[in-house]
């Protein structure tokens, strides 16, 4: 299906989720890599070496999520923008998941935010917390968005409101 579609299908998603104990003990990063291709700055990126070394340039990622402290090095470096980081967390009913964005309007701390699914399809709304800008991340910010925690697994990406305008 993920050939067909460019969408992983659930049993795709679930082979690289860590168990709900590790996921609830704090942030830790979902390497969702599919396709094996030349690419390795992820292992490259993580300051803690939880992603184990490539035998192969090809191979794809592994991450110990007990060694993972969810700081989201990883994120920007990923030039397929494959990697998030899920906080459960955060707070009674919302959790934090940090992804990768490259588009403008860049959203603002307290905005509100359309929450997407990994297929484009609206699920719900979120706040954006954090924007994470810095030159190691090479023109790729950090979107911190606080989605209900039921939606931590789903959101993927997110679009700003109609009639919002960012300068950058």
């Amino acid at each position: 299906m993920l050939k067909e579609t460019g969408i992983p299908t659930q049993s795709d998603i679930e082979e690289k989720i860590p168990t709900k104990e590790r996921l609830e003990r704090g942030p830790v990063a979902i390497i969702e890599c599919f396709t094996s291709i030349p690419c390795d700055p992820c292992y490259h990126s993580c300051p803690v070496h939880a992603i184990e070394e490539f035998a192969d340039i090809n191979d794809m990622p592994v991450l110990d999520f007990d060694k993972c402290t969810g700081c989201g090095m990883c994120i920007a470096q990923c030039p397929g923008q494959a990697i998030f980081v899920v906080d459960y967390s955060f707070s009674e009913d919302r959790g934090i998941v940090k992804i990768p964005y490259e588009f403008l309007p860049v959203p603002e701390e307290g905005e509100e935010v359309i929450a997407l699914n990994r297929a484009g399809e609206e699920i719900g709304t979120a706040i954006v917390e954090k924007v994470q800008s810095t030159k190691v991340f090479d023109r790729t910010r950090i979107v911190w968005l606080s989605v209900p925690k039921d939606k931590l697994m789903e959101v993927r990406n997110f679009k700003v409101k109609e009639g919002m305008n960012s300068d950058d």
